[in-house]
């Protein structure tokens, strides 16, 4: 079989291993063809390809990124886009095609299956918003940066006795930030599933400095005052109709600062959350998917998605993965509470 493969969306850690397993037993057990398409799906618009081989897929275990490039484009955006795909896998002879990606990489994976091309799909998120799977890789390392930087910013607030706001990613779903602030030991947690009180968190702070000269406030990007709305870095939307995040911190440490009189600051993450070596976990996770992934494609299970459930790689309808997002729920929201102040 010849099989073409991209990845889409943002990038993470871990991309770099599904590319290399898949390889690795598609040609080498299998003895399939590996056809990658730069930056996502705008490759196969644009039929931009690049031949993958076990030899040229070697030493990328470590490696952050991905090696076939990314990007955003919708092809049901595109004037032409959809059928340009199907055109560009018919004309490289692709047999199958095997997307990384995560919410809207895996959407249009699931209409093009819907049309009738073979495609199995592999979730990327490392917002960990994914319905059908327990975790995707690049949450792991996500949150092992986070919680770094949480751990060295504790000695500088206490240092400089000040409150210490530390902004994630996280659009939709708080997971990067409960998890790193559980682990990073913040005081105050917040996340979009659950709506804050300005006032509340200026109380929290201050009932702790009763006892204590500093605090540490992680923030998810998305997350929303009740009283007010997100503040957007820019108007501008992608080819998925997601309008670009940031800026929440600041807005949170200057109504801390003004309300309680305690010197704060603000340090936004960003996108060296995306950056770098993944970890352990991810790595393995990442091999895991890769080889769930060709055995589907080389079993003929199209029109699926592997998932982790547990400790076991299943595969799912794509449809499954894409559906919904995943959200924290209530208890784990409770959890973080218990911590705060």
């Amino acid at each position: 079989m010849r099989i073409g493969m991209l990845t889409g969306g943002g990038d993470c850690p871990g991309l770099n291993a599904v590319i290399r397993a898949v390889v690795r037993k598609g040609e080498g057990v299998y003895g399939h063809q590996l056809v990658g398409f730069r930056h996502g799906w705008r490759g196969l618009i644009e039929g931009e390809t690049v031949d993958l081989t076990i030899d040229s897929t070697r030493g990328l275990l470590h490696r952050g990124g991905t090696i076939l490039g990314t990007s955003r484009t919708n092809p049901y955006k595109t004037e032409g886009g959809a059928e340009q795909v199907k055109k560009t896998l018919e004309a490289e002879r692709i047999d199958a095609l095997i997307a990384i990606g995560g919410e809207d990489t895996l959407g249009v994976a699931a209409k093009l299956s819907a049309d009738g091309v073979a495609v199995v799909g592999v979730p990327k998120t490392i917002d960990n918003d994914l319905s059908a799977t327990d975790f995707t890789f690049g949450f792991d390392t996500a949150v092992q940066i986070a919680t770094d930087a949480i751990d060295r910013l504790h000695t500088t607030a206490e240092s400089h006795d000040r409150v210490m706001v530390v902004e994630v990613m996280g659009r939709h779903a708080g997971w990067i930030a409960a998890y790193s602030g559980l682990a990073g030991g913040a005081d105050v947690i917040l996340v979009p599933e659950f709506e804050f009180d300005i006032e509340e968190v200026c109380e929290r702070i201050q009932r702790r400095h009763r006892r204590s000269n500093f605090s540490i406030i992680v923030i998810a990007e998305g997350a929303q005052p009740k009283a007010g709305t997100l503040t957007l870095q820019s108007g501008e939307v992608d080819d998925f109709g997601h309008v670009r995040l940031g800026g929440i911190g600041n807005v949170l440490a200057e109504e801390i600062e003004s309300r309680t009189g305690y010197e704060t600051r603000v340090t936004i993450l960003g996108h060296v959350l995306r950056g770098g070596t993944p970890t352990a976990y991810d790595r393995v996770l990442a091999t895991r998917f890769g080889i769930a992934a060709i055995d589907a494609v080389d079993e003929g299970a199209f029109g699926r998605m592997v998932a982790l459930a547990g400790n076991e790689v299943i595969r799912v309808p794509i449809e499954d993965g894409v559906k919904e997002l995943k959200v924290i729920d209530q208890g784990l929201f409770d959890l973080a509470q218990v911590f705060a102040g």
